[in-house]
């Protein structure tokens, strides 16, 4: 298997072992650097034997995405669920029944259609990046966006119910730079710049979309960090028994049930921080840029309607 040039693009060529016919796939690069890069990882793609399980090729699609997304503890999170029912089977053994069967048993579990639909869209996720294409799925519709966000009565409640110094911590990260847990959980000390009072959440590995932003320290936050920083006993600023943090998730939904709240994830806190902003009369662009969007657009879509100028020039428009 080789890279060509083809009509100023690169291309995956290779001979076909069984008709002996050359074979071509678009790498979708003109550079020569990235087109041999991407050989590579489609090269892997290609290696996975015929009568693969789902669990096998789920694993080389995490392993090649763990260094290569924000949050990969969302996609092995979803895919640890899904494991027991899904990894042992061939990928033609997934049809909408099992599905459906599949989905029953989580709502029974109490888990959400918009969690089952994660659950699912993993494998399927999975076996597109493979080529796979026996799978026949069925799962729940895409729910709704979350619309929570927090008061700042209650961000209060939820700080002073934290009982462990690291959960403490995140919230008031979480809250004062408008980071996504991943971001925040592999934040290192050589990041948080204290005489400038600015934190670097930007990572080499960051990719795709969802970039990370510099944001500065507030008063609140850098007394915290000072007090982190003196007790710290790894590189990680969020820490515990002398360990990273990987997951967030069991503490704080502690100290959300001890605060007395409903319906809080820890992702509630970012849309939380952006939703103050815009409250606060803060211009998109700033907002846009305090949450590492690539452009103003998405942010406008959604934290828009927070401002208190929100279509206050339309309405005063209407008055007869």
């Amino acid at each position: 298997m080789r890279t060509k040039l083809y009509r100023g693009r690169y291309y995956a060529v290779w001979t076909d072992p069984i008709s002996k016919e050359t074979r071509r796939s678009a790498l979708h690069t003109a550079d020569r650097e990235e087109a041999d890069r991407r050989l590579i990882d489609f090269k892997r793609k290609q290696e996975a034997p015929a009568g693969s399980l789902v669990g096998q090729y789920v694993q080389a699609y995490l392993d090649y995405k763990r260094t290569r997304i924000a949050d990969p503890v969302r996609l092995e999170g979803a895919w640890k669920n899904a494991a027991p029912t899904f990894g042992h089977l061939r990928p033609d053994h997934i049809t909408p029944e099992l599905c459906e069967r599949y989905a029953m048993s989580r709502r029974m579990a109490g888990r959400s259609n918009g969690t089952i639909l994660k659950e699912i869209n993993v494998i399927r996720q999975a076996l597109n990046w493979c080529k796979v294409k026996d799978a026949r799925f069925e799962a729940p519709s895409q729910p709704p966006p979350r619309d929570r966000h927090l008061t700042k009565e209650e961000a209060k409640r939820l700080f002073d119910a934290c009982k462990q110094p690291h959960i403490k911590l995140y919230v008031r990260l979480a809250l004062a730079t408008a980071a996504r847990r991943g971001a925040l959980l592999s934040l290192t000390w050589d990041r948080v710049d204290m005489q400038r009072r600015q934190i670097d959440l930007r990572e080499a590995s960051d990719v795709g979309r969802k970039k990370r932003a510099i944001v500065p320290i507030n008063e609140q936050l850098f007394a915290d960090l000072k007090d982190a920083y003196e007790a710290r006993q790894t590189d990680y600023v969020i820490e515990y028994a002398g360990a990273q943090v990987g997951n967030i998730k069991k503490g704080f939904m502690a100290a959300v049930a001890r605060a007395g709240l409903d319906d809080v994830t820890p992702h509630d806190l970012r849309h939380t921080a952006a939703v103050w902003m815009a409250e606060g009369g803060r211009p998109m662009a700033e907002i846009s840029q305090f949450l590492g969007h690539s452009s103003t657009r998405v942010t406008e879509q959604v934290y828009a309607r927070f401002s208190p100028d929100y279509l206050r020039g339309a309405a005063d428009t209407l008055v007869f």
